[in-house]
């Protein structure tokens, strides 16, 4: 398989302009099409001389840039003036009709090679300024990754004596560190809302666990606004909600209306959830991060368990909402 796709790779290379592959190329394909003008002539009489050079000088040019065009018109249509208007008189003047095919064919054949040779030009630029995008988030996402390692060994050695709140703290960078791969897998475009969920609520026991929603591309900014939010959700019910004990079950239902993004976060069968006293960390956390979004969050301490609903506005709708990402195993569906 590896070798299969070694060799489709060096044919999708692109010729260099301008090579002496390029111009054996343009002479196969001038070779070709005077041989299917040869055969088409059998069929019809009234067939023009350069009817079949014309795809060979587009590819030709396409594939191996304006010399080759250029070359695959001029032995095309010397070719095909000898065998196809005069043939064997070329020493004798040709007529009015077949000079006016000449100057025709040559004033096409400038604007085909002209025409083919922008669009070479236009799609490599392209295709460079891919690669160079590829290349500029590969290596943003390699220096973020070093810069957290680095966040994460001063943490560790100042917060040594501290060890709960090192452990939250490296935590949250983690599930940062994995958003921003989902991220830079998507080239920069963002990260889904079901692939956030996935990873912060994988380590836990999925067969606990229902989520249910449409596929939801977010932008960078509100991916990792989310993932933190989704975080300390997770890192709650680990420690005091549903989570926590074996019965526990988490259901987290979102949804698509207009332009904004409902999520339901509900537990249950964990232990009796009281209110805070006081506004947490998370209370902060939720109130500030979504205020950027025009965003709202409302939190019921009940006694079954801890219910969240989340509202953000999201700046495009995402494409593909129709499809459902859906995670539901048989004993989680009963929540």
């Amino acid at each position: 398989m590896s070798d299969i796709r070694s060799h489709s790779k060096k044919w999708r290379r692109p010729i260099p302009a301008g090579s002496f592959s390029a111009y054996v190329l343009a002479i196969l394909l001038v070779g070709t099409a005077v041989g299917l003008r040869w055969a088409l002539g059998y069929l019809t009489k009234d067939l023009q001389a350069f009817t079949t050079l014309y795809p060979a000088i587009i590819v030709a040019t396409l594939l191996g840039g304006a010399g080759p065009g250029v070359f695959a018109a001029l032995i095309g249509g010397f070719i095909c003036s000898w065998e196809f208007l005069n043939p064997h008189t070329a020493l004798l003047p040709m007529s009015r009709a077949d000079q006016v095919n000449v100057l025709i064919y040559a004033a096409s054949s400038i604007i085909v090679i002209w025409a083919a040779e922008h669009y070479r030009n236009l799609t490599k630029r392209l295709r460079d300024e891919e690669n160079f995008r590829k290349l500029a988030v590969d290596e943003l996402a390699h220096r973020l990754k070093n810069k957290v390692a680095t966040i994460q060994s001063i943490v560790n050695f100042r917060l040594r004596e501290a060890r709960e709140l090192r452990d939250d703290i490296n935590s949250a960078l983690g599930s940062l560190m994995a958003v921003d791969d989902m991220i830079t897998s998507t080239q920069g475009k963002g990260a889904d809302i079901g692939e956030i969920l996935s990873a912060e609520l994988g380590p836990y026991d999925v067969s606990r666990v229902a989520m249910v929603g449409p596929r939801c591309l977010l932008a960078p900014k509100l991916a990792l606004t989310m993932a933190l939010l989704i975080h300390e959700l997770a890192t709650n019910a680990a420690k005091y909600g549903a989570l926590s004990t074996a019965e526990g079950k988490l259901s987290v239902h979102w949804s698509l209306s207009d332009d904004r993004l409902q999520l339901a976060w509900a537990e249950s069968g964990g232990p009796p959830v009281n209110p805070p006293d006081q506004s947490g960390f998370g209370t902060r956390l939720f109130s500030r991060a979504l205020e950027q979004f025009d965003g709202k969050v409302d939190a019921t301490f009940a006694p079954t368990g801890l219910t969240c609903e989340l509202q953000v506005v999201l700046p495009n709708l995402p494409e593909h909402a129709s499809a459902v990402f859906k995670n539901v195993s048989p004993k989680s569906a009963e929540t």
